[in-house]
């Protein structure tokens, strides 16, 4: 039996209130990358070593300021990108977006929910059957 692909919510937003809420979004879609801010304390640190474990192969939803979700694949290994500090978005995965956001209807349910209750981190999303949701929609939206 396959092992189906984790599924993480990205939300890419900044926890420095002097960064616009969705420009980290717009520039990791626009460069084909998936990442977090800068690791400043030790929760940070956390988050950042469970984004870094994340396997090559994941898939990762986020959303843009608009409200419209994307789907991606992590494709590379943790980098640092210092262009990315003005939208504080430094660490950083190579990742393949589909290129253009995801219809509402076709979003998983755990995602959905998983969004819908808000926060900053980058997370696992484990609810109902979300990893082959998301894989074939993922193979729907590649053709």
């Amino acid at each position: 039996m396959r092992t189906m692909s984790p599924v993480y919510r990205a939300p890419m937003r900044s926890r420095r209130d002097d960064v616009d809420a969705g420009a980290a979004v717009v520039r990791a879609l626009a460069i084909g990358v998936c990442g977090i801010g800068e690791a400043d304390d030790v929760r940070a640190e956390r988050r950042l070593e469970r984004f870094a474990s994340a396997p090559v192969g994941s898939f990762v939803w986020t959303r843009d300021a608009t409200g419209a979700v994307h789907v991606g694949r992590l494709t590379g290994e943790l980098r640092y990108n210092a262009a990315g500090a003005d939208v504080d978005l430094v660490n950083v995965r190579d990742t393949d977006w589909v290129t253009r956001p995801v219809d509402a209807a076709l979003v998983p349910p755990a995602v959905a929910q998983t969004f819908a209750r808000g926060g900053r981190n980058f997370q696992q999303i484990h609810p109902g059957d979300v990893e082959a949701q998301t894989e074939a929609l993922w193979a729907l939206l590649q053709t």
